[in-house]
């Protein structure tokens, strides 16, 4: 079902736990720089063995956005495939909205996630607010939902009124580890213990703002280099309100790096060269260039002029380079 409401509509489950799945991205057209013979068989694979590790320990999924990683997604086999997996959840996922998932504002008719909530694979929350009540080992935990694009709230208080434990998803930028342009800080929401958040691709180190807590589990898929070194996993949260990570298979050496490793002999001289080339390219991107232009040529041009007036060797052009295309590609 599609889940609209601002209050509570489902009826308390019962689980042994809750298994969050980090954004699957979910999609036939395969990341430019995966090396994977079969796609997307590798995220797939990732899903399949999330419902083995749901089903064998008795967890409600819930997945917290960006299921696909188109909003329409027409490939219908790969569709057919992905019910397929879902329905072998003996517990229905319960769905957040994340942007990848949406071609306009907020979720409809045209979207194909709406598509798996009105089908009944899966429960789809488009709307922030509480959701449903879980009984886990006895404890009650409140669990609501912000979509991507929506405020997140600073005061659910009332929202469950007998839980042990509320948790809340969202999908959004949250400045974890270190700030970067439209980060929102993590901030305390009374009335809330734990924040889990997608969106931010990486596993970020949890942040405790007043009396909440903010954790970011990272995708199940790792669709860009900046992901080598992520390790694919779905985490637990136990009726004692722990989380515990539990891995997924992943392939160590999946991208071609071809033109993006900076070796040593560069020096530090380099690195910086890199990333204050990249760190132009992220500026521009922010102020909306790439999709105004449609195929990069505006922050092209800038990045281009910023080599010529500063002499930028050519190793170092090569990979920003690298990095424009991978942005236009994703943006496309």
């Amino acid at each position: 079902m599609i889940i609209t409401s601002h209050h509570a509509v489902l009826e308390t489950i019962e689980a042994s736990g809750l298994l969050l799945i980090g954004d699957p991205h979910v999609g036939s057209r395969r990341p430019g720089r995966r090396k994977d013979e079969t796609w997307p068989s590798a995220i797939l694979g990732k899903l399949e063995a999330a419902v083995a590790i749901a089903n064998g320990r008795g967890l409600a999924p819930l997945i917290l956005g960006d299921m696909f990683d188109r909003a329409v997604e027409p490939d219908m086999a790969l569709k057919s495939r992905l019910i397929r997996i879902l329905k072998g959840f003996r517990i229905r996922p319960l769905v957040n909205v994340g942007n990848h998932d949406i071609a306009h504002t907020r979720l409809s008719d045209g979207d194909s996630l709406a598509v798996l909530g009105l089908c009944d694979v899966v429960d789809v929350v488009s709307g922030s607010g509480p959701v449903v009540e879980y009984l886990l080992g006895g404890r009650r935990v409140g669990l609501g939902m912000t979509p991507f694009g929506q405020e997140v709230p600073r005061d659910v208080r009332g929202s469950f009124a007998a839980a042990d434990q509320v948790v809340w998803l969202t999908h959004h930028d949250i400045a974890f580890d270190k700030a970067y342009p439209g980060a929102v800080p993590p901030h305390a929401i009374a009335g809330c213990d734990l924040v889990v958040n997608g969106h931010v691709h990486k596993t970020q180190k949890s942040i405790r703002a007043g009396a909440t807590l903010w954790a970011n589990p990272g995708n199940i898929a790792r669709l860009s280099v900046d992901l080598a070194d992520h390790q694919p996993a779905v985490w637990e949260l136990t009726p004692a309100g722990a989380l515990e990570r539990h891995m997924l298979p992943f392939e160590p050496d999946a991208f071609d790096l071809t033109g993006r490793l900076v070796h040593a002999a560069g020096g530090r001289a380099l690195v910086a060269d890199v990333e204050s080339a990249f760190v132009s390219l992220l500026r521009t991107e922010s102020a909306g260039e790439v999709a105004r232009s449609g195929d990069g040529s505006v922050i092209r041009d800038e990045i281009e002029a910023k080599f010529a007036r500063e002499g930028t060797p050519d190793t170092v052009r090569a990979i920003v380079r690298s990095l424009l295309s991978e942005a236009v590609d994703r943006r496309s």
